[in-house]
């Protein structure tokens, strides 16, 4: 079962220009990692409210994507747009709990 989730976040009005770019930039690094399933942002209908959809083999995986000496310094810029902190929220199959 693959490890996903979608993460949410508002970014700073004056920000938003230099967070789409980076987030682009994210998203083509992303296809280049083994153990990386998907990785694409989302502009909310809120203004100023984004999101993104990661999903990994596993949560190694993911660990993996932020450890990448490619990721640190956009990762570190991305947050520096945002406002406030983010909200992960972890998405699982339709298959019962516990079970593949």
């Amino acid at each position: 079962m693959a490890f996903s989730f979608l993460s949410r976040f508002s970014i700073r009005e004056d920000r938003q220009d230099d967070f789409i770019a980076l987030a682009r930039e994210m998203e083509h690094l992303s296809k280049q990692e083994p153990g990386t399933l998907a990785y694409q942002f989302f502009r909310l209908a809120e203004p100023g409210k984004f999101a993104v959809y990661e999903s990994f083999v596993d949560e190694a995986a993911d660990q993996q994507h932020m450890d990448y000496d490619h990721n640190k310094p956009l990762i570190e810029k991305i947050v520096g747009c945002m406002e406030g902190t983010y909200e992960r929220e972890l998405l699982f199959d339709l298959a019962p709990h516990g079970k593949d």
